[in-house]
């Protein structure tokens, strides 16, 4: 027997599990011939009890067959788990053609003005002559249909390719889908889990949003199922985080900004937006009231190393604009609409910031304008 003889032979048999033949794999990592005694070594990525033995036998059977039927074989088998690629664990979604930015928008908690943020954050891009989507994901609170005023509009049926699609409910320049839409009013939504995950995923793969610069995702308050879904189904590009200033809304949104952070997660926080910031009366303009405390969205930024987006006033107006469906952000020349549009330009600019780090195969990149950092809009 020759060691060139064994080669040949466990050529012509591979691992369990495995494409190549053992020789090819580079499994083999070593033969001896003693006279009519053979020692193989021989690593497998398989680790399991039953492929370790097929892989013995197998050695065995085709020595004894194709070189010496009575040859004494003994096999060492090592097991060598092949090593995960960088960040094999993220989690990533399924691209939407015709989407080029997800922008989620979530907080820690309830009540800090997350909905209004999104309905003019959103308002705020298409004035600057953005495509905007929203996505209204808050499943058990949908807001945005009341705050754009099509509370009573239904998203039609429309022909797309051959499929039938959602088309979304327009208003302000920005196309709009949300699970209020389909239930009524005063109708509980009581899902569990993924009832909740089916929902979305129809809104956001069934639906025809054509080209779009920005898809806003407005999120649940909290870290929950639904984050998870969303951020299994859709790529998302970055996220921003909002809160009050006081405490126990911070504690809250740096609960938010970890759940990003995860490793199973790891999608980029863009920044903080500071809601209820301020109060300023109407008839002392110059005045500022921290009512909620000052300074505290600022200070968990610079703790956890993300930008400070904006800082929203408390005026009653913008609640009043919410309610009326008619978005504060809509509004020209007005301190609040300013805020919003100082808010707005911050999260384009931190989102070309975070694209430059990421090859185009994971978010299509959006290049850097005079004044405004942006992907060009459509004029």
């Amino acid at each position: 027997m020759t060691k060139s003889e064994i080669l040949k032979a466990l050529s012509t048999i591979s691992a369990p599990g495995e494409g190549q033949n053992l020789v090819e794999s580079g499994a083999i990592k070593n033969v001896q011939v003693f006279g009519d005694e053979v020692v193989v070594d021989v690593t497998i990525n398989n680790p399991s009890l039953q492929a370790k033995k097929k892989t013995e036998v197998s050695i065995l059977q085709v020595i004894h067959a194709e070189v010496h039927p009575k040859a004494k074989i003994k096999v060492n088998i090592s097991v060598e788990a092949p090593e995960k690629a960088p960040n094999s664990n993220l989690i990533k979604g399924k691209p939407i053609p015709g989407i080029k930015n997800i922008i989620a928008v979530a907080s820690g908690k309830g009540g800090v003005g997350k909905s209004t943020v999104t309905a003019n954050l959103a308002v705020s891009l298409a004035k600057m002559g953005f495509e905007v989507g929203l996505l209204d994901a808050d499943i058990y609170g949908p807001s945005q249909p009341l705050m754009f005023d099509v509370e009573n509009e239904k998203p039609l049926a429309i022909d797309v390719d051959g499929k039938s699609k959602m088309k979304p409910v327009s208003n302000y320049g920005v196309k709009l889908l949300s699970i209020g839409f389909f239930t009524e009013k005063d109708q509980a939504v009581i899902w569990r889990g993924p009832m909740a995950a089916k929902a979305l995923n129809q809104m956001i793969f069934d639906a025809h949003w054509g080209e779009l610069d920005f898809l806003i995702v407005d999120l649940p308050p909290g870290t929950g199922d639904i984050h998870l879904s969303i951020m299994q189904s859709l790529p998302i590009t970055g996220a921003v985080v909002v809160s009050t200033p006081q405490e126990v809304a911070l504690t809250d949104a740096r609960k938010g900004i970890a759940m990003f952070a995860q490793d199973s997660i790891q999608v980029p926080v863009l920044g903080i937006i500071e809601n209820m910031s301020y109060f300023t009366p109407a008839e002392l303009p110059e005045n500022k009231y921290y009512i909620f405390g000052e300074g505290g969205a600022k200070h968990l930024a610079e703790r956890m190393g993300v930008a400070l987006l904006g800082e929203i006033p408390l005026v009653q107006s913008v609640r009043e604009a919410g309610d009326v469906g008619r978005p504060a952000a809509l509004q020209d020349h007005t301190p609040v609409s300013e805020a919003f549009k100082s808010l707005t330009k911050e999260v384009v600019s931190e989102l070309v910031k975070r694209n430059e780090t990421l090859p185009p195969t994971e978010a299509i990149r959006i290049t850097t304008m005079a004044g405004c950092s942006a992907v060009k809009p459509k004029r």
